[in-house]
């Protein structure tokens, strides 16, 4: 029978009750020769019946692949929903805010070439995150892991992108370059009674022209390298309490590197200040959201893993309940278990 003799497997048999409980906890037959036996079939029968999402043991993209594929649709057309919203939000004109003669003297920095160019951006904010996650597939054939990795990144960035783009769209913020994006040829033109610019230059460069704020360059940094932080601090166990700084130094790396993004944006001229900190801020929260939604807390005990599913939990305590026999009785034919 249970021995209660322990507060800890007190507790253990409490959880386990409720939780192979099918409808009310009051419901659950339990015979009066309860046995760790009759908890662990009972454990695998209602695990069972579920459809298991993550099971113990190595899974590789042949084997597990289009399962977990399957399994996650719905999420990979969200992610579509989403760089379709994207698209459309490019193609839409920005919201043309008035700005008038006086306004331009802050708004006449030099036209200048990006530092880092548009299709960097993926590259550096997807590309090298998925590299890393890769690298950890190969190491540890976990493919739900690897799985859940890129989905994460990808609703961070995504996510991210729409927001970045509505914002823009509706602000409409000038560039600090404004006037030569409206005057190439340096002669402003206004009109005689409301002083708002009366733009000459080409229309798409005029159009890029309001869309200042928040900074897309930087949002979409953040997002994917403060994903990719989370990322690392939890397979390094960065927050463990042993005084390992160098796993600092490789968690803090991608941040550094959104963070050089960040100011090159201000010193090409193409936004202000305030641009690139709401950027940064977007990027930051939602790297934060979308990591912690597939993943615990890098401090956690289990930070090194996924979140666990509810089968998942099922089989670890099935294995606990076999070490657990193996030491109540030498003559339990589960002892092979907990070798």
């Amino acid at each position: 029978c249970f021995p209660f003799n322990n507060p800890t497997r007190l507790l253990l048999f409490v959880i386990l009750k409720l939780a192979l409980t099918d409808t009310n906890p009051d419901s659950i037959y339990i015979p009066p020769s309860f046995s760790f036996r009759y908890l662990e079939s009972r454990a695998r029968a209602v695990a069972a019946k579920k459809m298991p999402e993550i099971q113990l043991g190595m899974h590789t993209i042949r084997s597990h692949g289009t399962r977990v594929a399957r399994t996650h649709m719905h999420d990979w057309l969200i992610l579509l929903l989403l760089v379709i919203i994207d698209a459309v939000l490019n193609l839409i004109q920005p919201f043309h805010r008035f700005v008038g003669e006086g306004m331009m003297t802050d708004l006449r920095y030099p036209l200048k070439a990006n530092t880092i160019p548009f299709w960097a951006v993926p590259i550096i904010a997807i590309l090298l995150p998925l590299a890393v996650f890769l690298v950890y597939y190969f190491i540890r054939k976990d493919v739900y892991d690897l799985h859940h990795a890129i989905m994460g990144l990808l609703f961070s960035v995504l996510i991210t992108a729409v927001m970045t783009d509505a914002i823009k769209d509706a602000v409409g913020r000038p560039r600090p370059d404004f006037f030569w994006r409206c005057f190439p040829d340096g002669k402003g033109v206004f009109d005689p009674v409301t002083s708002n610019v009366l733009c000459t230059g080409d229309k798409g460069v005029i159009k890029e022209g309001h869309k200042s704020f928040p900074s897309g360059h930087t949002s979409w940094s953040f997002a994917g390298l403060v994903y990719l932080a989370w990322y690392l601090s939890g397979k390094l166990r960065a927050f463990d309490r042993r005084g390992h700084v160098a796993k600092l130094c490789l968690v803090f790396l991608p941040i550094l590197v959104a963070a050089m993004i960040a100011v090159s944006r201000v010193d090409d001229y193409w936004h202000h200040w305030q641009d690139v900190f709401a950027g940064a801020l977007i990027g930051m929260i939602i790297a934060s959201f979308c990591y912690l939604q597939f993943f615990p807390p890098p401090y956690d005990v289990d930070g090194m893993t996924m979140n666990f599913s509810v089968n998942h939990f099922f089989l670890v305590c099935v294995d606990i309940i076999d070490v657990i026999i193996c030491f109540e009785s030498r003559r339990s034919p589960y002892q092979p278990s907990c070798i």
